[in-house]
């Protein structure tokens, strides 16, 4: 259980995620992944990074109840500023990051797979933000980066997922392939970008990150202040209480 890195492929080092059931991570959790894809970007050998997950699905943001567990705000202060800190390692990567996603992609989730380059998905991935639903808000800066304005904020009011499907309709998913083939499709795509001039790729991602229209650290940041405002009116309580009762994450 944990943040582990393997290698897989000359130039490619695989970060993968596992905290069972659900893969909803807890506050180290979140610093442990930053860790390990800064590592892996940091390694000269290493010219594209795959993220994966183990289990069932692919991340169901954050442990909910490691937050209602804590009687201040310990807890979830040290939650947003770990998911910021992973966002921020698989935007700021030295190399590539392709993620692949399997079932479930909700909440922080959203934010590694719209903070990375590529995303390679399970014919049985669904992307959502359940925010709404689990007295938090943020990461609508990653999936407006995933769906179109108008989608996106229809499906953070609803709290409704996306299917794979309809992302690679938006362009934003590269493949989507039978569970079975995910590792291998999400493999191959890693090895034919680590294929690339080391020195290359990564003057390739500094420049790419250099144009993008909105500034990703910024932004969720902003959104990470209305969750404060959540707690702070007793709003966001009053939603978690009513979360994980008969359920296992």
């Amino acid at each position: 259980m944990g943040v582990s890195t393997s290698r897989p492929d000359k130039g490619v080092a695989l970060v993968t995620v596992d905290f069972p059931p659900v893969n909803a991570l807890p506050v180290q959790g979140w610093y442990d992944l930053a860790d390990a894809v800064r590592a892996a970007g940091r390694d000269p050998e290493v010219r594209c990074v795959v993220l994966a997950a183990a289990g069932r699905g692919f991340n169901a943001g954050v442990d909910i109840k490691e937050i209602q567990r804590d009687p201040g705000h310990g807890a979830l202060l040290g939650a947003n500023r770990g998911c910021a800190e992973a966002f921020a390692a698989v935007y700021d990567c030295e190399v590539p990051v392709v993620a692949a996603v399997q079932g479930f992609c909700l909440g922080g989730g959203i934010g590694l797979v719209g903070n990375a380059d590529a995303i390679v998905a399970s014919e049985d991935a669904v992307f959502g933000l359940p925010e709404l639903d689990r007295g938090a808000l943020g990461a609508a800066t990653h999936l407006a980066r995933l769906v179109p304005p108008h989608l996106m904020r229809a499906l953070y009011y609803t709290s409704r997922t996306a299917t794979a499907a309809e992302l690679h309709a938006h362009g934003s998913v590269w493949r989507v392939v039978p569970r079975a083939e995910l590792a291998g499709a999400a493999l191959g795509l890693a090895a034919e970008i680590a294929q690339k001039d080391g020195s290359l790729i990564r003057l390739a991602k500094a420049a790419i990150n250099g144009i993008d229209p909105v500034d990703v650290r910024r932004s969720y940041r902003f959104e990470q202040g209305f969750t404060f405002e959540a707690n702070l009116s007793g709003a966001a309580d009053r939603i978690r209480d009513t979360f994980g009762k008969g359920q296992d994450a």
